[in-house]
Protein backbone atom coordinates (compact mmCIF):
# COMPACT_ATOMS: atom_id res chain seq x y z
CA UNK A 1 0.00 0.00 0.00
CA UNK A 2 1.65 3.21 -1.23
CA UNK A 3 -0.49 6.10 -0.21
CA UNK A 4 -0.78 9.87 -0.04
CA UNK A 5 -3.14 11.24 2.60
CA UNK A 6 -4.69 14.63 1.84
CA UNK A 7 -6.96 16.91 3.84
CA UNK A 8 -7.02 20.20 5.69
CA UNK A 9 -5.17 20.73 8.99
CA UNK A 10 -7.43 19.32 11.70
CA UNK A 11 -9.21 16.91 9.34
CA UNK A 12 -7.95 13.94 11.37
CA UNK A 13 -5.20 12.73 9.02
CA UNK A 14 -2.85 11.87 11.89
CA UNK A 15 -5.41 9.66 13.63
CA UNK A 16 -6.33 7.82 10.42
CA UNK A 17 -2.66 7.51 9.43
CA UNK A 18 -2.06 5.48 12.61
CA UNK A 19 -4.87 3.04 11.75
CA UNK A 20 -3.65 2.68 8.15
CA UNK A 21 -0.02 2.15 9.23
CA UNK A 22 -1.03 -0.64 11.58
CA UNK A 23 -3.36 -2.36 9.12
CA UNK A 24 -0.89 -2.40 6.22
CA UNK A 25 2.32 -2.53 8.25
CA UNK A 26 3.82 0.49 6.49
CA UNK A 27 5.76 3.50 7.81
CA UNK A 28 4.40 7.04 7.87
CA UNK A 29 6.77 9.32 6.01
CA UNK A 30 6.96 12.88 7.26
CA UNK A 31 9.34 15.31 5.62
CA UNK A 32 10.03 16.94 8.99
CA UNK A 33 11.15 13.63 10.51
CA UNK A 34 13.27 12.85 7.45
CA UNK A 35 14.98 16.23 7.57
CA UNK A 36 15.80 15.88 11.27
CA UNK A 37 17.13 12.33 10.76
CA UNK A 38 19.28 13.31 7.76
CA UNK A 39 20.73 16.30 9.62
CA UNK A 40 21.47 14.18 12.68
CA UNK A 41 23.09 11.46 10.54
CA UNK A 42 25.16 14.10 8.70
CA UNK A 43 24.27 12.78 5.25
CA UNK A 44 25.11 14.84 2.18
CA UNK A 45 21.47 15.91 1.79
CA UNK A 46 21.18 16.50 5.53
CA UNK A 47 24.17 18.84 5.52
CA UNK A 48 22.77 20.69 2.49
CA UNK A 49 19.40 21.06 4.24
CA UNK A 50 21.03 22.26 7.47
CA UNK A 51 22.94 24.96 5.59
CA UNK A 52 19.69 26.26 4.04
CA UNK A 53 17.80 26.09 7.34
CA UNK A 54 20.60 27.82 9.27
CA UNK A 55 20.32 30.66 6.76
CA UNK A 56 16.61 30.91 7.64
CA UNK A 57 15.47 29.73 4.22
CA UNK A 58 13.07 26.99 3.10
CA UNK A 59 14.56 23.68 2.05
CA UNK A 60 14.21 23.25 -1.72
CA UNK A 61 11.95 20.65 -3.32
CA UNK A 62 15.06 19.01 -4.86
CA UNK A 63 16.51 18.28 -1.43
CA UNK A 64 13.16 17.05 -0.09
CA UNK A 65 12.64 14.70 -3.07
CA UNK A 66 16.21 13.44 -2.64
CA UNK A 67 15.44 12.65 1.01
CA UNK A 68 12.20 10.92 0.03
CA UNK A 69 14.00 8.70 -2.51
CA UNK A 70 16.65 7.79 0.07
CA UNK A 71 14.01 7.04 2.71
CA UNK A 72 12.05 4.74 0.38
CA UNK A 73 15.11 2.48 0.03
CA UNK A 74 14.88 1.57 3.73
CA UNK A 75 13.72 -1.97 4.58
CA UNK A 76 10.57 -0.82 6.40
CA UNK A 77 9.21 0.56 3.10
CA UNK A 78 9.13 -2.90 1.50
CA UNK A 79 5.35 -3.20 2.01
CA UNK A 80 4.71 0.41 1.02
CA UNK A 81 4.53 3.80 2.73
CA UNK A 82 2.19 6.57 3.73
CA UNK A 83 2.83 10.24 2.97
CA UNK A 84 1.12 12.69 5.31
CA UNK A 85 1.68 16.42 4.78
CA UNK A 86 3.63 15.87 1.57
CA UNK A 87 3.44 16.86 -1.21
CA UNK A 88 2.08 20.30 -0.30
CA UNK A 89 2.39 21.98 -3.69
CA UNK A 90 2.05 21.15 -7.41
CA UNK A 91 5.83 21.48 -8.01
CA UNK A 92 6.43 18.92 -5.23
CA UNK A 93 3.79 16.59 -6.72
CA UNK A 94 5.39 16.97 -10.17
CA UNK A 95 8.84 16.30 -8.72
CA UNK A 96 7.58 13.13 -7.02
CA UNK A 97 6.00 11.99 -10.28
CA UNK A 98 9.18 12.77 -12.27
CA UNK A 99 11.27 10.90 -9.69
CA UNK A 100 9.12 7.81 -10.23
CA UNK A 101 7.83 7.63 -6.64
CA UNK A 102 5.03 5.06 -6.97
CA UNK A 103 1.61 5.83 -5.47
CA UNK A 104 -1.29 3.35 -5.40
CA UNK A 105 -3.91 5.54 -3.72
CA UNK A 106 -4.52 9.17 -2.90
CA UNK A 107 -7.01 9.39 -0.02
CA UNK A 108 -8.72 12.69 0.73
CA UNK A 109 -10.34 13.20 4.14
CA UNK A 110 -12.99 15.86 3.63
CA UNK A 111 -14.18 17.96 6.58
CA UNK A 112 -15.97 21.34 6.27
CA UNK A 113 -14.02 24.34 7.62
CA UNK A 114 -16.60 25.18 10.28
CA UNK A 115 -16.31 21.64 11.70
CA UNK A 116 -12.51 21.92 11.81
CA UNK A 117 -12.69 25.29 13.58
CA UNK A 118 -15.13 23.86 16.15
CA UNK A 119 -12.99 20.73 16.56
CA UNK A 120 -9.70 22.58 17.06
CA UNK A 121 -10.81 25.71 18.89
CA UNK A 122 -12.66 23.58 21.47
CA UNK A 123 -9.50 21.75 22.53
CA UNK A 124 -8.07 22.43 25.98
CA UNK A 125 -4.99 20.91 27.53
CA UNK A 126 -3.36 20.49 30.91
CA UNK A 127 0.20 21.81 30.40
CA UNK A 128 1.75 19.68 33.15
CA UNK A 129 0.64 16.27 31.85
CA UNK A 130 -0.40 16.91 28.23
CA UNK A 131 -3.92 15.58 28.97
CA UNK A 132 -6.37 16.97 26.44
CA UNK A 133 -10.07 17.72 26.59
CA UNK A 134 -12.69 19.24 24.33
CA UNK A 135 -15.31 21.68 25.59
CA UNK A 136 -18.02 19.89 23.58
CA UNK A 137 -16.85 16.37 22.70
CA UNK A 138 -14.78 15.45 25.77
CA UNK A 139 -15.33 18.03 28.52
CA UNK A 140 -13.53 17.91 31.89
CA UNK A 141 -15.65 17.05 34.97
CA UNK A 142 -15.34 20.66 36.10
CA UNK A 143 -15.28 23.36 33.46
CA UNK A 144 -11.78 24.66 32.72
CA UNK A 145 -10.05 22.33 35.18
CA UNK A 146 -7.98 19.16 34.82
CA UNK A 147 -9.81 16.04 36.09
CA UNK A 148 -6.76 14.72 37.95
CA UNK A 149 -5.07 17.76 39.47
CA UNK A 150 -7.84 20.39 39.37
CA UNK A 151 -5.31 22.78 37.77
CA UNK A 152 -6.51 25.20 35.08
CA UNK A 153 -6.66 24.04 31.46
CA UNK A 154 -5.30 26.21 28.65
CA UNK A 155 -6.08 26.72 24.98
CA UNK A 156 -2.91 26.42 22.89
CA UNK A 157 -2.18 29.28 20.50
CA UNK A 158 -2.38 26.77 17.60
CA UNK A 159 -5.98 26.02 18.54
CA UNK A 160 -7.26 29.60 18.72
CA UNK A 161 -9.96 30.21 16.06
CA UNK A 162 -8.00 32.99 14.30
CA UNK A 163 -4.90 30.74 14.04
CA UNK A 164 -6.98 27.80 12.76
CA UNK A 165 -8.60 30.07 10.14
CA UNK A 166 -5.16 31.27 8.96
CA UNK A 167 -3.93 27.69 8.62
CA UNK A 168 -7.06 26.77 6.66
CA UNK A 169 -6.53 29.79 4.36
CA UNK A 170 -2.96 28.63 3.64
CA UNK A 171 -4.28 25.12 2.93
CA UNK A 172 -6.99 26.41 0.55
CA UNK A 173 -4.56 28.70 -1.26
CA UNK A 174 -1.57 26.36 -1.55
CA UNK A 175 -2.45 22.72 -1.04
CA UNK A 176 -6.08 22.28 -2.09
CA UNK A 177 -5.04 22.41 -5.77
CA UNK A 178 -3.50 18.95 -5.21
CA UNK A 179 -6.99 17.47 -4.89
CA UNK A 180 -7.71 18.41 -8.51
CA UNK A 181 -4.20 17.44 -9.63
CA UNK A 182 -4.46 13.88 -8.30
CA UNK A 183 -8.11 13.47 -9.26
CA UNK A 184 -7.30 14.41 -12.85
CA UNK A 185 -4.26 12.11 -12.95
CA UNK A 186 -6.33 9.22 -11.51
CA UNK A 187 -8.94 9.67 -14.24
CA UNK A 188 -6.35 9.96 -17.02
CA UNK A 189 -5.87 6.21 -17.29
CA UNK A 190 -2.09 6.77 -17.57
CA UNK A 191 0.07 3.81 -16.54
CA UNK A 192 1.14 4.30 -12.91
CA UNK A 193 -1.73 6.69 -12.15
CA UNK A 194 -3.01 6.30 -8.57
CA UNK A 195 -6.62 5.64 -7.57
CA UNK A 196 -8.26 8.69 -6.00
CA UNK A 197 -10.65 8.17 -3.09
CA UNK A 198 -12.52 10.77 -1.04
CA UNK A 199 -14.13 10.02 2.32
CA UNK A 200 -16.11 12.14 4.74
CA UNK A 201 -14.06 12.88 7.85
CA UNK A 202 -17.03 13.67 10.12
CA UNK A 203 -18.39 11.30 12.77
CA UNK A 204 -16.91 8.80 15.25
CA UNK A 205 -13.22 8.04 14.66
CA UNK A 206 -13.94 4.32 14.15
CA UNK A 207 -16.54 5.07 11.46
CA UNK A 208 -14.05 7.26 9.59
CA UNK A 209 -11.46 4.48 9.93
CA UNK A 210 -13.89 1.96 8.41
CA UNK A 211 -14.63 4.37 5.54
CA UNK A 212 -10.88 4.73 4.91
CA UNK A 213 -10.32 0.95 4.90
CA UNK A 214 -13.28 0.43 2.55
CA UNK A 215 -12.00 3.15 0.19
CA UNK A 216 -8.54 1.55 0.08
CA UNK A 217 -9.86 -1.91 -0.69
CA UNK A 218 -11.53 -1.14 -4.01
Amino acid sequence: MRLILLGAPGAGKGTQANYIKEKYNIPQISTGDMLRAAIKAGTELGLAAKKVMDAGQLVSDDIIIGLVKERLKDADCANGYLFDGFPRTIPQADAMKDAGVAVDYVLEIDVPDEQIIERMSGRRCHPGSGRTYHVKFNPPKEEGKDDVTGEPLVQRDDDKPETVKKRLDVYHNQTEVLLGYYNKWAQSGEPGAPKYRKIEGVGPVEEIRDRAFAALSN
